[in-house]
């Protein structure tokens, strides 16, 4: 295939892209920590959570998409339990209550919020602002 567009500078390359694992990890709950992205309408979390692990009964106002990208976890939501494995993905809708289990081998997990989680973004700028000191 032949490619017409000039690539981008590195200065545009740079404003735009960001390797998720040079973001700084963040600890969401005991034993889950998470890379996170957000911008104007969305936020991408991606979630290592280490084995036993557990993300108690919450809800927020966003939508969330989980999708399992090692591992297997066990979600709780509507007073039901789904185990969740590699390649698995769970809809939540706003406000939805819901919990999570990470299992003995742990779990890698990309989340996906709308409008973007603004704890999580709270969190993020409080990581970058100890970074710059």
């Amino acid at each position: 295939m032949e490619r017409k567009e000039p690539h981008a500078t590195r200065e545009e390359f740079n404003r735009r892209v960001t390797p998720y694992r040079d973001i700084p990890l963040i600890e969401l709950k005991p034993g889950v920590n998470s890379h996170i992205v957000s911008a104007e309408k969305i936020t991408v979390s991606f979630v290592e959570g280490e084995p036993n692990a557990i993300v108690p009964i919450h809800h927020h106002e966003s939508e969330q998409v989980s999708i399992v990208t090692d591992g297997a976890c066990d979600f709780i939501t509507g007073g039901k339990l789904y185990h969740l494995e590699e390649g698995d993905t769970i809809i939540l809708p706003s406000n939805a209550e819901h919990a999570a289990y990470f299992l003995d081998k742990g779990c890698r997990l990309t989340e996906v919020f709308s409008p973007p989680r603004q704890d999580f973004v709270t969190k993020l700028e409080a990581v970058k602002q100890g970074l710059k000191k």
